[in-house]
């Protein structure tokens, strides 16, 4: 970070991942609205199941490489005598919050083979629940996003000008990732739980590539503000207190203009992909719905949409009817 591709780059693949659960978990509700378990992540069918996973730990593994070996001038982050310079403690923070969402997406993939192997040994050999392993990675998540918080709000470099406003309402989302992360723990069939941090983690996004472009465009500085190099990098300053309390309040409107527009397309969205997807909705009788008790693998995707396909045949509500009320799963 400290730069415009430092902020964007970052900020497109929170937008990336944003988008892709926020899809994903509208998608689910409205296909099983009485049988929706949020998943931590969403597995795909090609080229592998943990594609989300390996695009986490690529991007991490890149920002980490780019902060310590390929933006420092000698391809290393420290000094002669080996300790840590000044102007590269930020390029340690950043890196330690990327390494952070690397351990999280890397376990993620461990805890899955782990619980998904009882399947290739005997059922009364033991093995991790489905359960554990989403509460664990969820853990995980939660872990990597109070990382970010932290070191965000020690952060080293000096943001006491507009980029310090950028990053203290940065914060608000952030913490908003990381308290309905912890709730989702215990609560993994709120839709609401979901829904809302999916579409924070999309504002991440956004508000780290706004940053980019209004830190590190000349052309969009607040009025009586510059670029200044300090440190190894630029920064903006203010030329006085007036400026300064300009380029805040400035700061301030577009953080709640993007929080208006986040919140009317995560809305809009939702109310398409219901309206696609909700005419393929599951029906359930009350008699014959199955009771609890069981494992189940609650970020089992395509399990979970193979009823999918028989919604509309003998298998609907009606045809249940028509065909001595066969059952369908309500759990997958």
């Amino acid at each position: 970070m400290g730069t415009l591709v430092g902020h964007v780059a970052p900020g497109f693949g929170f937008l990336l991942i944003g988008l892709w659960h926020l899809y994903n978990h509208i998608k689910l509700h409205a296909l099983h609205p009485d049988s929706y378990v949020a998943p931590p992540w969403f597995p795909t069918s090609k080229p592998t199941k943990y594609a989300e996973l390996i695009l986490i730990m690529a991007g991490c593994s890149a920002s980490v490489a780019m902060e310590l070996f390929i933006g420092p001038e000698r391809h290393q982050p420290f000094d002669p005598d080996g300790t840590i310079p000044s102007n590269h403690l930020h390029n340690f923070e950043h890196s330690s919050i990327s390494f952070t969402f690397f351990i999280y997406a890397l376990f993620a993939v461990l805890l899955d083979l782990a619980a998904t192997s009882r399947d290739r040994v005997s059922s009364a050999a033991p093995h991790m629940s489905a359960k554990a392993r989403d509460g664990m990675t969820q853990l995980l998540g939660a872990v990597a996003f109070a990382q970010q918080l932290l070191l965000f709000h020690l952060h080293s470099a000096d943001h006491m000008g507009p980029e310090g406003q950028y990053h203290l309402l940065l914060q608000l989302v952030i913490l908003v990732s990381l308290t309905t992360t912890l709730i989702g723990i215990g609560l993994p069939k709120s839709f609401l739980v979901s829904f809302v941090r999916s579409l924070s983690i999309c504002f991440q996004g956004v508000w780290l590539m706004v940053m980019g472009f209004m830190l590190w465009t000349p052309g969009l500085i607040s009025k009586g503000c510059f670029m200044h190099f300090e440190e190894g990098h630029l920064v903006v300053r203010c030329a006085g207190e007036g400026s300064l309390h300009r380029a805040k309040s400035l700061v301030n409107l577009q953080f709640s203009w993007f929080l208006i527009g986040i919140a009317i397309f995560g809305v809009s969205l939702y109310l398409v992909l219901v309206k696609i997807y909700g005419q393929n909705v599951e029906y359930f009788s009350l008699g014959l719905k199955e009771e609890e008790g069981g494992e189940e693998d609650s970020y089992d995707v395509e399990s979970q949409e193979k009823s999918k396909g028989t919604i509309g045949n003998s298998r609907t509500f009606v045809g249940m009817g028509k065909s001595g009320l066969r059952p369908i799963d309500m759990e997958r």
